[in-house]
């Protein structure tokens, strides 16, 4: 960057700034609503504090650079903020770009007699300012994509509740789709809560499985072989009659696995495993 234009950030910080948050509020990207003018006064100012450091450099191509590195920070943080409080790409990056117009105002006054030297400091300002901006809209996505990743894994955990319906009994109710990311997930919950229980049998229900294919099958097995492992036994109940057919259809051998066609019927089953009595029953009941 020029020389020049580091004097002018030096020398016309306060009026830049001034102008800068004039243009903000005429260009309708200010949300009142989501930051106060009192913070926005604050990342404005900081910015340009950390520009003016960073323009004195001279020659600033190389934005990997060390010398980038605390305007990156300041633009990081913004921009992670900005997007969790629901700014959208185009409102963080034209925080950056709205500072062009007040830059080049001062940019021309100050080599008015000089306009090929203008058009030569416009455009280093143009090159820094667009890479800057850039910045910020790829911290932005990053953040969005985090957050999604994040809520997705927190809804997968969500819907594989594992329960203690009775002393040394789990269950886990499945609804919705299996897929292989939600087996996993299945699988490592049901182990852990096998091993934090000390459960002898564990209940894997599909009454909220809508459909069984062979893919799904598949990792139902993995699952009771697993759940083996352990040293616990696993039922697979809430096998409708469309379910059994399309397994019987499909091909898929579970006749080395207790299956049940309801969770009460697996929940029987289980305490007269342990020779328990049902609740109320004076005896194990008749599955």
């Amino acid at each position: 960057m020029t020389t020049r234009i580091h004097e002018i950030l030096k020398n016309h910080s306060s009026e830049l700034l001034t102008e800068w948050f004039a243009n903000l509020s005429n260009s309708g990207v200010r949300r009142d609503a989501l930051m106060k003018e009192g913070e926005l006064r604050e990342q404005c100012a900081e910015f340009l504090r950390l520009l003016t450091q960073l323009s004195q450099h001279g020659n600033l191509t190389d934005f990997n650079s060390s010398v980038f590195t605390p305007i990156r920070e300041l633009l990081e943080r913004l921009s992670r903020s900005r997007s969790l409080q629901g700014f959208s790409p185009a409102e963080t990056a034209t925080f950056i770009f709205s500072f062009k117009q007040p830059l080049f105002d001062w940019l021309r006054r100050a080599s008015v007699s000089q306009p090929h030297q203008v058009a030569e400091d416009m455009w280093s300002a143009t090159q820094l300012l667009d890479k800057l901006g850039l910045f910020t809209t790829e911290v932005h996505q990053r953040t969005r994509e985090e957050v999604i990743m994040r809520q997705q894994q927190e809804m997968l955990e969500l819907s594989t509740p594992v329960v203690q319906l009775w002393d040394r009994i789990v269950a886990l109710p499945l609804i919705g789709t299996l897929d292989s990311g939600r087996t996993q997930t299945v699988m490592e919950t049901l182990l852990q809560r096998i091993v934090e229980t000390g459960a002898e049998i564990a209940i894997v229900d599909i009454t909220g499985v809508p459909t069984v294919d062979t893919l799904t099958a598949q990792h139902l097995i993995k699952t009771v072989t697993a759940t083996r492992l352990m040293g616990a036994e696993c039922v697979i109940s809430g096998i409708r009659p469309q379910i059994a057919q399309t397994i019987v259809h499909l091909g898929v051998d579970l006749s080395g696995v207790v299956t049940k066609s309801s969770l009460a019927g697996a929940f029987r089953w289980a305490l007269r495993r342990l020779n328990q009595n049902a609740p109320g029953s004076q005896a194990p009941g008749k599955v």
